[in-house]
C-alpha cells in the first residue's frame, strides 16, 4: 500500500502450493495505540521519573516542542467557503450526500490477493458498473475534468487551473473494498452491499473505507462546480482499484502516468486516506501519517537430498527449517526510540497539548526531549507493549510454511515466509543484511550452501549436505516512505494542519485555534501513496473523520470486519474538509 509487492507468479515460489500474496493491513486504530502510551506511563512513573530528570532546567521543559499552525479559512474564497459551509448543512444536501455515498457502496468493487490480470479474470468486470455510476451520479464532474483511464479501471481526474505555474494537489482514494466473508453475512446489521441508511448511520462494505473517501472528494468537486468555481491551482484525483491487495495494477500504473504529465516533485502536496481524529485526555487530536514503514516478505528455503524415511538423516529440511525459524523468533530485531521519528513527535504532541495528561507524565515527556535517561524511560516503556513496539521497531513474523509431500518419502524441500515491517529508520538493505547474518551460524551448523539475495555467503566448493536460500518471496520489497517535512517551513504541512482545524471549527460552529490539535503520526502499514514518492515531499495519510471511541459499533466503523458503517454527519464533515483544503490551496503562493 513496485515498489512494495508485484503481483506474484505461482511460479516463482518453490511449490505448487505457494502461497497467495497477502494482504498489508493497516493499523487504523494507530492513533490509540500512541496515546495507550500515557496510560503505561502512567502506571510506571513511580519507577521511572526518577531525580535525574529534574535536573532538567525549567526553562527547557517550558519550550513549546509542538507548535500548532493557526486556524486556516479562505480569505479570498471567503464568500464562497460560507455559501457552500451552508449548503453542506442543509437536509437537501445531507439526502444528497446519503444518494452519492449509498449508491457508491451498493456497487461490490472487492479485490483479492490472487487476481489475475485485467481481461483474463472477470472479477475486475465490477469496476465497470461503478465507473457507470459515477458518471451518472457527478455529471459535473464528468462534464468539467479531464478523465483518463490507466489500466482500464484506475482513474485519473485533472481539475485544469488557470495558473500553470502553481503545482497541483493531488487527492487520492480507491476505489475497491475487502471482500466480504459470506460465512459472515448473517451477522451484519443490515446487509453489507445495501447501502443502507437508519437515519443516522450509512451501512455496508466500503461506507468507511474508502468510498467514504472517493465519493467525499467527488461531491466536493461536484458542489464546487455547481457554485461555479474555477481553479486557479491544478486539482488532480487519482483513484486506484486495487489497494486492498497491493495496490500494483491500480495506483501502480497510475503513478507513471501522473510522472509523466507533472514531473519529480511536479505535485505541492498528495492527501490519501488515513487516521481521522479523536478525544484523549481532554484534547481532540487529529493524526495525519507522515510516515510508513517499509515491508518484505524473506522466503527462507531448504533443500536436502530425498530417499526413504525409514532410512533418516540426523536432520530432514523440516527439522532444518524448524530450527532456522524458531532462532528467527528467538532474535527478535532491537527497538530503540530516538528523538527524529515520527512516533516521538507524537508524543511530544501529546506532552504539549493534552489538556488533562498528569503533570508529571507531561515533565517526562518533554524532559526525554534533553534528557537520555527519560528518553530511555520511555523506551523501556515502549518495548513493554507490543503494539507500541511494532510501530517503532523492525518487526518480523513467520506467515507461511511448506514442506514434503508424503509421509513415507524425506522432503527434499522446505520453505516459510517471514513477514518483514521495516522501521522508517531502517532500510531494506539493513534488513537483508540482518537476516543474512542472523541464519549464517546455523547454515554453517547443518554444512549447508548458503545463498542470501542472490549472493554466495558459504565458501565455494565446501562440501554441502544441502542448502540454505534467502530470497525476497514476492520479488518487490519496499523501503520506509520518505517522511514529510512538518516544521514551520513546510507549507503543505501548516496548510493541512490550518485545513483541519477550520474544518473542524466550522462544522461545530467554534472559533479558537485549540479547538483540535494536529500531532504528526505515522502509518505501520502501507497505502497507495507507496507509488507516489516521486511526485512530491509532501504526502499526507489522512481522512477527517471522528473516531468516536464512544460509538456502539466501535471507533473504526466496521472497516475490515461485519457491520462497516459511517456516521452521515461525519461523511458531511468528510466533504468539508475536502473544500476547505481545496480552497486554501487554491490561494496559497507558499507551496
Amino acid at each position: 500500500m513496485p515498489l512494495m509487492a508485484s503481483q506474484k507468479s505461482d511460479d516463482f515460489l518453490p511449490s505448487a502450493a505457494a502461497p497467495n500474496q497477502p494482504n498489508k493491513p493497516r493499523f487504523y486504530n494507530s492513533f490509540r495505540n500512541f496515546l495507550v502510551l500515557t496510560t503505561c506511563l502512567a502506571l510506571s512513573l513511580a519507577v521511572k521519573f526518577t531525580a535525574q530528570f529534574i535536573n532538567v532546567s525549567s526553562d527547557a521543559l517550558n519550550v513549546n516542542l509542538c507548535p500548532q499552525a493557526e486556524v486556516l479559512a479562505p480569505t479570498k474564497h471567503a464568500e464562497l467557503w460560507a455559501d457552500l459551509g451552508a449548503t453542506i448543512g442543509t437536509d437537501q444536501f445531507k439526502a444528497r450526500a446519503v444518494q452519492w455515498l449509498g449508491g457508491a457502496v451498493r456497487i461490490p468493487t472487492e479485490s483479492f490477493d490472487d487476481m489475475e490480470p485485467i481481461g483474463k479474470d472477470p472479477r475486475w468486470d465490477a469496476f465497470g458498473p461503478f465507473h457507470e455510476y459515477l458518471v451518472d451520479a457527478f455529471p459535473r464532474v464528468h462534464e468539467s475534468l479531464k478523465l483518463t483511464k490507466v489500466n482500464t479501471y484506475g482513474l485519473f481526474y485533472e481539475w485544469k487551473g488557470s495558473d500553470d505555474t502553481l503545482k497541483p494537489l493531488l487527492l487520492a482514494a480507491h476505489q475497491d473494498v475487502v471482500p466480504v466473508d459470506q460465512s459472515s453475512v448473517d451477522q451484519w446489521t443490515h446487509p453489507p452491499y445495501s447501502g443502507y441508511f437508519d437515519g443516522e448511520r450509512l451501512w455496508g462494505r466500503g461506507s468507511a473505507d474508502d468510498k467514504s473517501g472517493l465519493i467525499g472528494i467527488l461531491s466536493t468537486v461536484e458542489a464546487l462546480l455547481e457554485k461555479n468555481f474555477k481553479p486557479t491551482r491544478t486539482v488532480v484525483l487519482s483513484f486506484g482499484f486495487d489497494e486492498e491487495a497491493s495496490g500494483v495494477q491500480g495506483a501502480g500504473s497510475l503513478a507513471p502516468v501522473l510522472f509523466e504529465a507533472y514531473g519529480e516533485d511536479g505535485i505541492a502536496m498528495i492527501v490519501d486516506e488515513g487516521f481521522g481524529f479523536g478525544d484523549q485526555y481532554g484534547s481532540v487530536f487529529a493524526t495525519p501519517g507522515i510516515a510508513e514503514k517499509g515491508y518484505i516478505d524473506v522466503l527462507v528455503e531448504v533443500t536436502t537430498p530425498g530417499g526413504h524415511s525409514s532410512i533418516p538423516p540426523a536432520h530432514t529440511s523440516i527439522g532444518i527449517l524448524s530450527a532456522l525459524l524458531v532462532h528467527y523468533e528467538s532474535n527478535p530485531y532491537e527497538v530503540h526510540l530516538g528523538r527524529h521519528e515520527p512516533v516521538y513527535d507524537t508524543l511530544q504532541c501529546i506532552a504539549q497539548h493534552a489538556k488533562s495528561l498528569p503533570e508529571q507524565i507531561r515533565k517526562l515527556l518533554k524532559a526525554s526531549a534533553y534528557s537520555n535517561e527519560a528518553l530511555e524511560a520511555i523506551q523501556s516503556i515502549v518495548l513493554n507493549d507490543r503494539t507500541l513496539k511494532s510501530l517503532v521497531g523492525t518487526t518480523q513474523a513467520v506467515d507461511l510454511i511448506h514442506g514434503g509431500v508424503k509421509s513415507n518419502a524425506l522432503p527434499e524441500q522446505a520453505w516459510a515466509v517471514v513477514n518483514h515491517r521495516i522501521s522508517v529508520v531502517s532500510s531494506l538493505a539493513e534488513v537483508q543484511a540482518h537476516n543474512t547474518a542472523l541464519l549464517k551460524p546455523l547454515a554453517d551448523k547443518f554444512n549447508l550452501t548458503y545463498n542470501a539475495f542472490g549472493s554466495r555467503i558459504s565458501e565455494e566448493g565446501a562440501s554441502a549436505s544441502g542448502s540454505l536460500t534467502l530470497s525476497d518471496a514476492f520479488a518487490g520489497g519496499l523501503e520506509p516512505a520518505p517522511v514529510t517535512p512538518t516544521g514551520k517551513d513546510a507549507a503543505p504541512y501548516q496548510l493541512l494542519s490550518g485545513t483541519i482545524k477550520a474544518a473542524y471549527n466550522s462544522h461545530r460552529s467554534l472559533t479558537g485555534s485549540d479547538a483540535i490539535t494536529v500531532v504528526p503520526s505515522m502509518m505501520s502499514g502501507n497505502t497507495d501513496t507507496q507509488f507516489y514518492w516521486k511526485l512530491s515531499q509532501h504526502i499526507f495519510r489522512y481522512g477527517h473523520q471522528n473516531e468516536d471511541k464512544n460509538s456502539k459499533d466501535g471507533p473504526l466503523g466496521g472497516i475490515h470486519t461485519v457491520n462497516e458503517s459511517i456516521n452521515i454527519d461525519a461523511f458531511l464533515e468528510m466533504i468539508r474538509f475536502f473544500a476547505t483544503l481545496i480552497l486554501n490551496a487554491d490561494e496559497s503562493i507558499t507551496m
